[in-house]
């Protein structure tokens, strides 16, 4: 089966024999472990969403713009991330790439744990901190590529779907631990001394023991396969194919809107309700997300990736629409029209990322499905920037949510000419 414990082979998933012996034993493993790693490297990537709401209670005196950019440059910095760690599951082995990216995570849980604890420290340190946990963003990339590998075509959507859905709920987990860690003193002596009554060096310092122990995991517990080896030169097929840039594009509408919104939710909601305690139910949305992607995988899986997806963005656009007739409140019913966004972002995730491995053979699909992931986190750094772009020039966020409709529009079109309709060139 293998030439060391941790190297598989053989590795055949179609085969059914291969797969109820052994192979389900081994991706469920690697699934397993994978998971945990990627809630965290979500956590880390969207940890600024939870701290700029905060960084004026510790001392910190930067205008809205400017906390609006700390809250989009991870996105940006990961999304450029995930370009690269597309292919490095084919080349480095998915062990040993997903142990030395969870382990990665450390530079900017630190980081941010020791720059908050004094206010002197310059904004272009903050602004550093904020790109380095990019790292967390691109490390979504590598793992979907490498879970791609392990599961038989049956089972991808469903796969797929529970690594990144409840991977995506350290997006959630970040904005509703944060406020809570960050009033305890929860390492002692060791974690310093609060600020402004808040101890937020805790938003990065609580993530380092998990982190350590997810890493060690990884190197323990998972798998590289030889017959997934591939050069870089042998993937890059794939930006030849037509089918790889218009999923990109649909992918930045689903996945782009679930972290952008998140990103952007908690500054958002300040600035619209300035009554309304943000991180009280900014984590919601995300949470939301995030669960409804397993369940979207199995939908997609069971009613085709294409279809799920065209009256998906149809629901997206809908409730962008009511979300825009809801700025000036009430603000539970502009949360509620969030969190249907937040649903649809979750289900069209899952189901943009079914279509795929039946487009493309598996080499390809997996590369594409990293590709696609790294253009559709730029959504990540777009939606919070035009939110602090549009308030900041016209005072109003709706400028950017008429843009998001439109976009939806062309989302819409695209999925019905080429994917679901009658006679459609590729009918997934």
């Amino acid at each position: 089966m293998s030439s060391s414990p941790n190297v598989l082979t053989f590795w055949n998933p179609e085969d059914s024999n291969f797969w109820k012996a052994e192979g389900k034993a081994i991706a469920t493993r690697n699934l397993w472990i994978s998971i945990p790693a990627l809630f965290l490297s979500f956590a880390v990537w969207m940890v600024w969403s939870a701290v700029v709401v905060n960084l004026p209670n510790v001392g910190f005196t930067y205008t809205t713009d400017q906390l609006f950019w700390l809250a989009a440059l991870p996105a940006l910095s990961g999304a450029t991330l995930r370009i690269f760690y597309s292919f490095m599951v084919p080349i480095f082995g998915g062990r040993k790439w997903t142990t030395i990216s969870t382990g990665s995570l450390l530079v900017p849980a630190l980081g941010i744990g020791f720059a908050v604890q004094n206010n002197a420290t310059p904004y272009t340190t903050m602004l550093l901190l904020a790109l380095l946990c990019g790292f967390g963003g691109g490390n979504f990339a590598s793992s979907m590529s490498n879970i791609s590998f392990f599961f038989p075509k049956a089972q991808k959507g469903t796969a797929l779907g529970m690594n990144a859905g409840l991977g995506n709920l350290g997006v959630s987990a970040v904005q509703f631990v944060v406020p809570l860690v960050i009033t305890a003193s929860v390492f002692g002596s060791m974690g310093g001394r609060p600020h402004g009554g808040l101890y937020l060096q805790n938003a990065g310092f609580i993530w380092v023991p998990f982190v350590i122990a997810a890493t060690i995991a990884a190197w323990f517990g998972m798998n590289d396969i030889s017959s997934a080896k591939a050069s870089f030169a042998d993937q890059a097929v794939i930006f030849r194919r037509k089918h790889n840039w218009l999923m990109c594009w649909l992918y930045l509408g689903t996945f782009g809107s679930f972290i952008g919104y998140s990103a952007a939710l908690p500054l958002l909601i300040k600035s619209q309700f300035p009554e309304i305690n943000a991180m009280k139910f900014a984590f919601l949305g995300p949470l939301v997300g995030a669960l409804a992607r397993p369940v979207g995988g199995w939908i997609a899986d069971k009613f085709g990736g294409a279809p799920v997806t065209f009256w998906n963005f149809i629901v997206m656009a809908l409730a962008a629409f009511g979300v825009l007739q809801m700025l000036d409140g009430p603000f539970y019913a502009f949360l509620a029209l969030f969190i249907v966004l937040f649903l649809a972002t979750g289900i069209g995730n899952a189901s943009t990322f079914r279509m795929i491995p039946i487009i493309f053979n598996a080499k390809e699909a997996a590369a594409v499905l990293g590709f696609t992931s790294a253009i559709g986190a730029y959504g990540g750094f777009f939606i919070p920037k035009s939110f602090g772009t549009s308030i900041a020039r016209t005072g109003s966020p709706a400028a950017a949510i008429i843009g998001f409709i439109i976009f939806y529009a062309t989302c819409i079109a695209m999925t019905w000419w080429y994917y679901s309709r009658k006679n459609a060139e590729v009918p997934c």
